[in-house]
């Protein structure tokens, strides 16, 4: 199940964009909550305590009882959303999502497969996954972190549908059961490359070097002369 963790906040009153460099500069982390019956509320919450909550999290969702500072009673929220900045990780903005414990709640799963596939194993299959996560409805109590599912029977050619996969008690999905979520591919196999016949190469002609002619001519006068003499 989803771990409850608690969280002190406050309400922020200043907005824009200096009030948001001021609470950086003090450690602190701008937020807000949503949903329910109540309107939305800006807080603003410790960065150190919200790393500290999103380090230690098994999954994407997070159900947290948060201690709002001159409340006589506590709220339960979801982590709905958390904002980064693009270099270094560093969290920016967080938003809540109140519920209800008693009211059913919607939301994602991430699906994780445990075990290697027979058709793996020993078949050099190739195991692959088709959904990523699973949308469900259930009580805030009974919200699951991830969802495991086994597919070491699995061999190839074999499939798990939505169908197949035990939820826990509690938990709903209104996902078409006849989904695939993960399936054994047959080994793929590679072509060697044909490679191509050279074509035989012509046999080299060697010619008969000429007689440079003016060469020749000078050659001949000088003779003739000689002679005469």
């Amino acid at each position: 199940m989803a771990k409850q963790v608690k969280l002190t906040a406050e309400r922020r009153t200043g907005t824009g964009r200096a009030a948001v460099r001021k609470l950086k500069a003090r450690g602190i982390v701008p937020a807000i909550i949503y949903g329910a019956r109540d309107k939305p509320e800006p807080l603003q919450v410790s960065r150190r305590d919200i790393s500290a909550m999103l380090s230690h999290a098994a999954g994407e969702n997070i159900l947290v009882e948060l201690e709002i500072a001159g409340d006589s009673a506590n709220r339960m929220a979801l982590v709905q959303e958390v904002q980064h900045a693009p270099l270094g990780g560093e969290v920016l903005h967080v938003d809540f999502h109140a519920v209800s414990m008693d009211e059913m709640i919607d939301a994602d799963v991430p699906l994780e497969a445990t075990g290697t596939a027979n058709g793996v194993k020993n078949f050099s299959g190739l195991l692959e996954q088709s959904l990523r996560s699973l949308s469900i409805e259930c009580l805030p109590r009974d919200l699951p972190d991830v969802l495991t599912v086994d597919v070491s029977a699995l061999n190839i050619g074999d499939a798990i549908h939505v169908r197949d996969i035990q939820l826990p008690e509690g938990v709903t999905t209104k996902i078409q059961p006849d989904l695939t979520a993960f399936s054994v591919m047959a080994p793929t196999v590679e072509e060697e490359p044909v490679v191509a016949a050279e074509a035989p190469s012509a046999p080299e002609v060697i010619k008969e070097k000429k007689t440079d002619e003016p060469e020749a001519a000078a050659a001949g006068g000088t003779k003739d002369k000689e002679a005469k003499k």
